[in-house]
Parts: structure tokens; C-alpha cells; sequence
């Protein structure tokens, strides 16, 4: 089995769910849009060029995106934190899923890339 296989089956529900949904997602946005295991955890790259990334808040223990270029998106729902470059989307697996906003975001991502 793949490591990024291994990476969403070792998690515990609801996390595992909500991570696989947004592998899927993510996927189907763009046929350029692939899947990669770089530095330890699932990364998505659009045309080859790393642009978003799965991972899980060590604080919160909420699954997140985590967008590459997003220092340059501007959205209130992402967050720096402590990261130069990079800003997250954190989501709640307890709730329904934010496919409006997961839209908005993605949309506003493919932009840097195309």
C-alpha cells in the first residue's frame, strides 16, 4: 500500500471521512490537479507546480487545506498562523461539509496557476 493510501486510513473517524472527501474533492476540480506524497503528507499539484496540501491541526485536531500560495488569497476564513507563505482552511468534520466555501477557495486557487 501507498503511503498516502496508509496516510487517510490511519485516522480515526470522523477525521478519515472528512479527509478522504476533500482528497476527492480536490481531485475533481481540475484533470491537471494530481496527487503527490511530499514531505510526509498528501500534496496536491496543479500542472506540477505544488498548490495545496492535507493535513491535521495539531492544536485543534481538525482536518485542514492548506494552500500554498496563500499568503496571496484573501478570504476570512483562512488563517496564517505562525506560516510565511502558506494559509489554512480549517474544517470541522462534526459539521456538514463547507462546499460553498471549499468552491470559492479552490476557484480562487486554480487562478494562480492558470
Amino acid at each position: 500500500m501507498r503511503p498516502i493510501d496508509q496516510y487517510y486510513l490511519q485516522k480515526d473517524e470522523p477525521v478519515r471521512s472528512c479527509l478522504q472527501f476533500l482528497r476527492e474533492y480536490i481531485l475533481k476540480q481540475d484533470a491537471n490537479i494530481t496527487e503527490a506524497w511530499k514531505y510526509g503528507m498528501p500534496f496536491f499539484c496543479y500542472r506540477g507546480k505544488m498548490c495545496c496540501y492535507l493535513w491535521v491541526h495539531k492544536k485543534y485536531h481538525q482536518p485542514y487545506i492548506g494552500f500554498v500560495e496563500g499568503k496571496r488569497m484573501d478570504h476570512p476564513g483562512l488563517l496564517l498562523e505562525k506560516r510565511a507563505r502558506m494559509k489554512i482552511f480549517l474544517i470541522d468534520p462534526e459539521q456538514d461539509m463547507p462546499v460553498d466555501t471549499l468552491a470559492e477557495l479552490m476557484k480562487e486557487m486554480l487562478r494562480f496557476y492558470n
